[in-house]
């Protein structure tokens, strides 16, 4: 199974085939601007001498990063970087090579306003459509983020863990499909200002997302989409205060 944003961050590991390596690779020249946008690709025979695959391995690569958005072949011109509007920033790869290269606030803060336009809504549709299993659940995952022996690491997993869960039980198969951009706003949360920098914050986060579940368990839509929107607040906030401490 291919790792998601959060768990790619924090491992530090790549993907070890020459497909992946030959798209990760020329996916983060791409983010970083070492090809900026309008620029034209090396030719064919040039890149597969630098990567040390085959032409077949690297038409293949080349398809990839252009359903992702970043590039588009042309005849008799060359392959070459589309505009930032054209990248699917719903890809986790997409999301996750701009985490490497680095994000700004704006970037962020997009993420935020992406989320509460989906989660809030999300919560209301758990609070309709969820099964005394799906709240068990939730009450567990809610329950296990304030354990005192949580590393910044599992703490941020075991954040995504819960907001997942919230999107499968909402029974909304669209809502699963944000998922990446709900683990790349937690790898913002992660990087700039974990929760579990101290047992007091922990157990802040552990209570304001028991709160969702127990709207969820009442059945109390409004309530759930409220308590969801405090939540994702509370980390933009986090992450605005980390970043204005670092330009200071």
């Amino acid at each position: 199974m291919r790792r998601g944003v959060l768990e790619t961050v924090i491992s530090g590991k790549k993907t070890r085939t020459s497909h992946a390596q030959v798209v990760d690779e020329l996916g983060r020249s791409i983010i970083s601007g070492e090809y900026p946008v309008g620029a034209t690709l090396p030719g064919d025979l040039d890149l597969a001498q630098r990567f040390k695959v085959s032409r077949t391995v690297l038409r293949e690569a080349m398809k990839t990063l252009a359903a992702k958005g970043l590039i588009v072949p042309r005849a008799r011109i060359g392959t070459r970087v589309t505009p930032k509007t054209q990248w699917n920033l719903f890809d986790g790869d997409v999301l996750t090579w701009h985490f490497h290269h680095g994000v700004d606030h704006e970037f962020l803060n997009h993420l935020s306003q992406i989320r509460l336009a989906f989660e809030p809504f999300a919560a209301s549709l758990a609070a309709e459509n969820a099964t005394e299993q799906d709240v068990a659940e939730l009450f567990r995952l809610a329950e296990e983020m304030g354990a005192p022996d949580h590393t910044p690491e599992t703490l941020a997993l075991a954040d995504l863990k819960f907001h997942l869960c919230i999107a499968e039980a909402s029974r909304n198969p669209f809502m699963r499909t944000v998922g990446s951009l709900i683990e790349a706003a937690l790898v913002g949360v992660f990087k700039l200002s974990s929760p579990a920098s101290g047992e007091s914050r922990r157990e802040e986060v552990s209570i304001a997302h028991t709160k969702i579940v127990e709207a969820i368990a009442a059945r109390d839509a409004a309530g759930a989409a409220e308590a969801m929107r405090a939540v994702i607040i509370t980390g933009r906030d986090r992450v605005r205060t980390a970043l204005a401490e670092q330009a200071s």
